[in-house]
């Protein structure tokens, strides 16, 4: 009897042991959580001083902040179609953020949701799209079990007659079918993102949480408002703190759920701030849709509890591209070569130094290359700025002659980037084109742009003549 009660016993402790093995196993949550156009200093966890972002500068506590992370494009749509695919969007034609009726992120690439789908990842993209508006770039078609929100770049943030009939690109759906919405859309986004939680807490599940906010229109609610009375920002600094608070309700309830742990969340802006919404790049120079680090260095930060130690500052060249990357990794997916890195290993210390040294960007005549702590920026037909961002992080003096050798080899790394691009499958329209055309000159000459909208550029014109 006694091998048996020993066999037993050992039998018993192995059955015993086995379910935290399993769990040890257990692949992580995936939440990414994008903003709209916020600016480089705008959350407490950036230095602002006045936007109130108490949520997010917990989860910043949790995790890792990234003071030099850049996503692949300067403006929303082509910015989103890198971080989707893990690629430079540049490499399937998705350069501009004017889309065609017919046309989007292309379908022969793979997105993160695809991607995670094998591996038992129950997925969901909620709020702003922006990568395609007919069916075959539709988010259901691009690997999301579960679509709640709109197809466009941008819309009200309250329910309407213009925005909300069939049919139209602002309309929220659900899936295909057209909803309404009831009181304010980012309350709405969190309160869908929660009820989500609640119906996949017992699976792996990707969601990709896109708010709007805070893109204009510059619209929030009246408490809100109320709370930022007489602020100097009061539109945006209710804005933010509603995307906070429904960052924070979503935040709270994978904690309800046991599930904070093993949730890997990243948290960015889609680019940099934009001139018509009252961000602050803080001491960058440029804002959204131009080739400044005001334009694609972005707010970052990284926390997964059961991995990645907590109250890091990381300083190392990053980009978007990695999210997928990263996602990919630890989900164990078997990808091709993305452009992007697995920031795991830098943020484990398994690995020292920068994820990137170089990262490029390109849309129609504008082009840049961060190689290392040098930036070049090139303005086609125009010229060229060498800045060392080591003690000029605002890229006010030009070191092409000082520095001869890094500029001419800046220059080559960013041609051999760009002969492995194709050609952009749709451009801007000529307005936006001759706007974008002159702030890249004006602040290349460091003066103020004369226009910064097509609306200011008719004013501009009809001034001259």
């Amino acid at each position: 009897m006694q091998p048996y009660i020993f066999l037993l016993s050992l039998m018993i402790l192995l059955c015993g042991c086995q379910p935290n093995k399993v769990s040890d196993k257990k692949l992580p949550n995936i939440v990414v959580v994008l903003a709209d156009d916020a600016g480089y200093a705008d959350f407490g966890f950036m230095g602002s001083n006045d936007l109130l972002t108490p949520h997010l500068d917990l989860l910043a506590e949790s995790g890792v902040i990234f003071t030099d992370a850049h996503t692949s494009a300067s403006v929303c749509a082509p910015s989103r179609a890198g971080l989707m695919s893990g690629q430079y969007q540049q490499r399937f034609g998705f350069e501009c953020n004017d889309i065609p009726q017919d046309l989007g992120l292309s379908i022969k690439e793979e997105t993160m949701a695809s991607a995670l789908k094998p591996k038992g990842y129950h997925t969901v993209a909620i709020g702003k799209w922006h990568l395609g508006l007919s069916d075959p770039y539709h988010p259901n078609e691009r690997g999301f079990d579960e679509f709640y929100g709109f197809l466009s770049g941008a819309r009200s943030y309250f329910s309407n007659k213009r925005d909300d009939q069939e049919g139209h690109p602002n309309a929220m759906l659900y899936n295909h079918k057209r909803i309404d919405f009831s009181g304010y859309l980012t309350d709405a986004l969190g309160d869908h993102a929660v009820d989500y939680i609640e119906r996949h807490k017992s699976e792996p599940f990707f969601m990709y949480l896109s708010f709007n906010a805070v893109h204009t229109p510059m619209e929030a609610k009246e408490e809100d408002l109320k709370k930022f009375e007489g602020h100097p920002r009061q539109q945006l600094a209710a804005m933010t703190w509603s995307m906070d608070e429904n960052i924070g309700k979503v935040m709270t309830k994978l904690q309800t759920e046991g599930l904070a742990e093993n949730t890997l969340i990243f948290f960015l802006s889609d680019n940099g701030g934009a001139a018509n919404n009252q961000s602050d790049c803080g001491p960058l120079k440029g804002w959204k849709g131009n080739k400044f680090e005001g334009g694609h260095r972005v707010p970052f930060l990284v926390s997964w509890n059961r991995k990645i130690p907590s109250g890091q500052t990381f300083d190392g060249l990053t980009s978007a591209l990695d999210i997928f990357a990263t996602a990919a990794a630890v989900a164990e997916v078997d990808l091709p070569k993305l452009d992007g890195v697995n920031l795991i290993p830098f943020l484990t210390q398994e690995e020292n130094g920068s994820p990137h040294h170089q990262l490029f960007w390109r849309k129609d005549k504008m082009a840049a290359g961060r190689i290392g702590l040098h930036k070049l920026i090139r303005l086609d037909d125009y010229g060229y700025r060498f800045y060392n961002l080591t003690n000029d992080i605002g890229e006010t003096h030009d070191q092409q002659e000082d520095m001869n050798k890094d500029f001419s080899h800046a220059q080559h790394q960013l041609d051999q980037w760009e002969a492995r691009l194709m050609a952009p499958h749709w451009t801007e329209n000529p307005s936006w084109d001759t706007v974008t055309y002159e702030i890249h000159q004006a602040l290349m000459e460091n003066r103020a742009p004369h226009y910064t909208d097509p609306k200011q550029l008719r004013d501009y014109l009809l001034s001259q003549n």
